[in-house]
């Protein structure tokens, strides 16, 4: 018997939920469910980067999400809607932390490049942190992993869907963290030795 939509698009999530650390934009692809968690404000259309040496947080979790541009909330148009993997930490520190955005201008392409955390022993440092992301590489470790957690009940404050896979745990840390996203948020954010720079579309990676 052929799968219902509702149970294929419920197999794309699982699956989603199950990589972790390599999540694959083919799979994001399917991802868009009804009752999906969205992002918690309207995104710009312009997609970037963020790498460090080493992300190390606390109180992790992971499901599947979407992320609206402006307009896109209310019988959107497919292109102003993302399925994004949202990952929330408590409390994070990030070493050689780098962001990048590059736009195509009238003047070719344009970069805003910014560093911090790169003094040795003084990482940046976030709390509350929200990131919906489409891609993530890097070599991840977790310590209490939970693997298909209900996303309701996941042990951070913000929490999924109910009935939806997810997985969380005590603490993560990500060596050689690179990751491409659509937002990020958080209830403050240090940045240590803060660099901003205008460039010609230079990318963290």
């Amino acid at each position: 018997m052929e799968l219902s939509s509702f149970t294929r698009t419920r197999a794309r999530r699982v699956l989603l939920a199950a990589v972790p650390v390599a999540i694959a934009t083919a799979v994001l692809g399917g991802g868009v469910a009804q009752g999906a968690v969205p992002v918690s404000f309207a995104i710009s259309n312009v997609p970037f980067k963020i790498s460090a040496t080493t992300l190390d947080g606390t109180g992790f979790s992971q499901y599947a999400g979407v992320a609206y541009e402006k307009g896109g909330t209310s019988n959107p148009a497919p292109d102003l809607v993302h399925p994004v993997a949202i990952a929330n930490i408590k409390s994070a520190t990030l070493a050689n932390l780098c962001q990048s955005i590059v736009m195509d201008t009238e003047l070719g392409k344009v970069g805003l490049l910014i560093n911090a955390g790169t003094a040795p022993g003084k990482p940046a440092e976030a709390s509350d942190l929200q990131i919906a992301m489409t891609d993530l590489k890097g070599t991840a470790t977790f310590s209490n992993i939970r693997i298909g957690v209900d996303a309701s009940t996941v042990n951070t404050a913000v929490k999924g869907d109910q009935g939806d896979f997810a997985m969380d745990s005590d603490k993560i840390v990500i060596d050689g963290l690179q990751q491409e996203s659509w937002s990020t948020s958080a209830s403050t954010f240090k940045l240590t030795d803060l660099h901003l720079q205008v460039t010609d579309g230079t990318e963290c990676f």
